[in-house]
């Protein structure tokens, strides 16, 4: 009963199996934690367009859910600048202005994605975290980041944005710059020295909380607010209150698919967070756990009346760096923050607005890294296209517009490799080891037989390629061939009629030119779907063999005596290269 429980809730397993020395540690990384989380996720909850009582409020239970659910000891979850990004694009057209609607809108929207990750758990979908390459979340990471930025501008030079959409935005910078407001710049730089100052003289001091409140202190002080500099407003403390929905429930369907999409990316970005902080501190994590951890913590995050959220990496980061050693961290932080926003909001709504754009700002810098996606160039030029589409889309259409055609290239670039794959004609060396021919000799082919790999799973979609690749190659070989032969482990993966009729065609094509046509590898599974399918084996269909070593010896008539090596080699010498 125990264990099952573990199983469920594997920071507790942690937390009552607590060692003292771990304590320290903790409490050191909590603080910092802390000290980093409350103004990011002020910032963040005026990036999302809602109170930022509400940014508090999506710290507090969601760490404390997920230091129980999750798998990762050192992972900080909370606010994050892409997801917060993908609610504003969704929700403030939706909310039409109305601020109430707004929030409400966001909390539902959280919901959603928090149960789209719970489903997903629950069928076992953790495999998802590879469904979004490298490249794809490169290019979406430093499209919002850049989206970020130039939204951010507006509150640094105090004006509003006329337009939606960036190009627009970008098109009417002569215009925006006229409008900008002296004492709000001012008030940005001010915000600017500050953090560069602390960042200098105490690296290890949170630079953005120490700007901010230096920004507050001096709006405070002055009483700035009689040069129309703006700040966040009053901040409602106290424990969050529930609100009747005042929106019609027909507007949901317009939030499930983008909030589907705001699941996968939230998932792929924490676990690329969670598995680098595992593998540097020795442990392993949990892919569907994880899964189900997020979809609590942001289900959490709903019921606090908070917005989504993801695995922070700038947080992670600190509580690593700090010594952070488990998920103790998570807990005495929300305690820390749950303490702010329950009795000390008074003096956030003195902080200017344009120090939290400035540290928007920063913190999307941070997330931006075109030099990365410059080298894809020379690496590999399929990942630079991909990762460049996904950042154009971003910028040009819109962040959920710009996900979904991510995710939709992704999918295309999955499909197009299965259906084009590549190829190998095999022979073998002077060891008798099975490999590919090439330039380099190492390999010669084998006297009237043809060896013939292909690099995919077959299917209905890429059948009719392979029998054509099959014939082309085959084309290209000398007269005297005997024997085809197909290396079965790479491509009959699994039983697909219109697979098994293409081989029946191509059986006939074969014998009607006096060659056999034989099959190694997998041979009780192809037995199996042959009888399915209603073909035939052996001398009057086609052979199967138990690995490509035993159909060679079958074939082994007339073989030059560099080859006959081959027959002489126990199979499992060849396991690495045929396979």
């Amino acid at each position: 009963m125990l264990s099952r429980l573990y199983d469920f809730m594997p920071g507790l397993n942690t937390l009552l199996h607590y060692e003292r020395k771990w304590f320290a540690d903790d409490v050191r990384a909590a603080l910092s934690v802390a000290a980093v989380a409350l103004p990011v996720a002020i910032a963040y909850a005026q990036l999302t367009g809602v109170n930022a009582a509400v940014g508090l409020y999506s710290c507090i239970l969601p760490m404390i859910l997920y230091a129980l659910f999750g798998t990762s000891k050192q992972l900080i979850v909370g606010p994050d600048a892409a997801t917060c990004a993908v609610i504003a694009a969704v929700v403030t057209p939706l909310a039409a202005g109305d601020s109430v609607k707004h929030w409400q809108l966001v909390v539902t929207m959280t919901a959603m994605t928090g149960f789209w990750c719970f489903i997903a758990s629950r069928f076992k979908l953790g495999v998802l975290a590879d469904f979004l390459s490298k490249p794809i979340l490169m290019g979406l990471l430093n499209g919002v980041a850049i989206t970020i930025i130039v939204s951010q501008f507006s509150k640094v030079f105090g004006f509003t944005f006329d337009d939606r959409y960036l190009l627009e935005r970008l098109g009417g910078v002569p215009t925006y710059l006229s409008q900008t407001h002296i004492p709000t710049l001012l008030m940005a730089l001010f915000t600017l020295g500050v953090f560069f100052a602390m960042k200098r003289l105490k690296p290890t001091w949170p630079a953005s909380m120490f700007a901010i409140a230096f920004g507050a202190l001096l709006v405070w002080v002055f009483n700035l607010k009689q040069f129309d500099i703006n700040t966040i407003g009053t901040v409602t403390g106290g424990l969050p209150v529930f609100n009747t929905p005042i929106y019609d429930i027909g507007i949901i369907r317009e939030l499930v698919v983008p909030a589907l999409n705001l699941a996968i990316v939230s998932f792929v970005s924490m676990m690329l967070t969670a598995r680098s902080f595992a593998a540097k501190n020795g442990y392993d994590i949990d892919a569907d756990k994880e899964f189900r951890a997020l979809g609590i913590a942001n289900i959490g995050s709903a019921l606090s009346q908070g917005f989504a959220v993801s695995g922070a990496d700038s947080r992670t980061a600190v509580n690593d760096d700090s010594g952070g050693k488990t998920q103790l961290v998570s807990i005495i932080s929300a305690g820390i923050i749950a303490v702010i926003a329950l009795f000390l909001t008074a003096p956030l709504e003195f902080i200017p607005s344009a120090a939290l754009g400035v540290v928007l700002i920063i913190a999307s810098i941070h997330l931006l890294d075109l030099k990365a996606i410059w080298l894809l160039k020379r690496k590999d030029k399929q990942a630079f296209y991909l990762a460049l589409a996904t950042l154009f889309a971003v910028l040009f259409i819109g962040v959920i517009p710009g996900i979904t055609l991510a995710v939709l290239l992704g999918l295309f670039q999955f499909i197009r490799t299965v259906m084009r794959p590549t190829d190998n004609i095999l022979g073998v060396d002077i060891k008798g080891v099975v490999r590919s021919l090439d330039a380099t000799d190492k390999a010669k082919s084998v006297q009237g037989v043809f060896i013939y790999r292909f690099n995919s799973p077959l299917t209905y979609f890429n059948a009719g390629y392979f029998k054509r690749r099959l014939l082309e190659q085959y084309a290209r070989q000398k007269d005297d061939t005997q024997c085809v032969i197909i290396d079965a482990v790479p491509c009959f993966t699994h039983l697909d009629l219109s697979v098994m009729a293409m081989l029946a065609d191509l059986d006939v094509i074969f014998k009607k030119r006096g060659i056999r046509l034989e099959l190694a590898g997998r041979k009780r599974q192809l037995l199996s779907w042959f009888e399915i399918a209603g073909m035939t084996s052996g001398k009057d269909g086609i052979y199967v063999h138990s690995d490509l070593y035993i159909a060679l010896q079958k074939n082994s008539v007339s073989q030059p005596s560099a080859q006959v090596n081959l027959f002489t080699t126990h199979p499992n010498e060849g396991t690495a290269e045929q396979l």
